[in-house]
């Protein structure tokens, strides 16, 4: 399976943003992708102000657009993530298509990223936006793939359900910022990848010096075993990888952690 992630330079203009997705699925299609990962935020600024600004439904413009492309280029397509509206609320959420552009899966992002860090970055996406509630995870050919949004990451337990439902793959879009991506981002990505044995997948949007906030980048590819498949670096680019979901198996049964977990007293006595 080739997947390929789109570390794309995000503008202010939705527009812009989607004809630059729009012709880079193209570009990996037509280089042999199977399946294509979009970053997160990917047509939005990433300003908590900017989400209900640019917040569509379900079936709006975007979608159609997204689902089109899709079937254009005959593709998987994870698209990264974007501000949707339902009634009042605004969400931070993921689509996925297959490759006659119907719609698989649709994530919203569970865990908010409120973060105040001294000397760093303060950042409340609860100021705009609404936390979801459901995992999400789609079939293929190749194996069944799950979804999150990046500070999802953070959180050991959301990793673990998916791998729990028969994931093989987990897939990322996320913008880590330049305080958390350095210390963290590559040392998230290798230790859910071999906590669950699965390959991970993180899509970011590329360095915009310009931007009011500044995107870690450094897209990345983790097998099972935690080796950095293929990484970029802050600029824009297309970074494509093969990967055999099988491989996951294979790990399983070498050093079978799943299968040792101890369920039976991983909950608090009180004495």
């Amino acid at each position: 399976m080739k997947i390929s992630m789109i570390q794309m330079k995000v503008q202010k203009e939705n527009d812009a943003n989607m004809q630059s997705a729009c012709r880079q699925i193209a570009a990996a299609a037509q280089a042999g992708a199977d399946l294509v990962l979009l970053p997160e935020m990917f047509c939005c600024p990433y300003e908590t102000a900017n989400f209900p600004i640019y917040a569509q439904p379900q079936g709006g413009t975007n979608w159609n657009a997204l689902s089109a492309c899709a079937k254009e280029n005959q593709v998987y397509l994870v698209a990264g993530s974007m501000p949707e509206r339902e009634g009042e609320a605004v969400f931070n959420t993921c689509y996925a298509f297959d490759r006659q552009g119907k719609q698989l899966a649709k994530y919203r992002k569970m865990h908010l990223f409120d973060v105040d860090i001294k000397g760093g970055q303060r950042f409340f996406e609860s100021e705009t936006l609404s936390a979801g509630e459901n995992l999400a995870f789609f079939d293929t050919e190749f194996g069944r793939i799950g979804l999150m949004i990046c500070f999802d990451i953070r959180f050991p337990e959301l990793a673990r359900l998916l791998a729990l439902q028969g994931a093989k793959a987990i897939l990322v879009p996320a913008a880590f910022n330049m305080t958390t991506g350095p210390a963290h981002w590559e040392l998230h990505f290798r230790s859910r990848a071999v906590d669950n044995q699965v390959f991970l997948m993180g899509c970011s949007p590329a360095r915009d010096p310009g931007a009011s906030y500044h995107a870690y980048g450094h897209s990345l590819a983790v097998s099972p075993w935690g080796e950095i498949l293929a990484e970029l670096d802050e600029q824009e680019g297309i970074l494509s990888c093969d990967i055999d979901l099988s491989k996951t198996e294979e790990i399983r049964e070498q050093l079978p952690l799943l299968k040792a977990r101890r369920t039976d007293v991983y909950h608090i006595s009180l004495i």
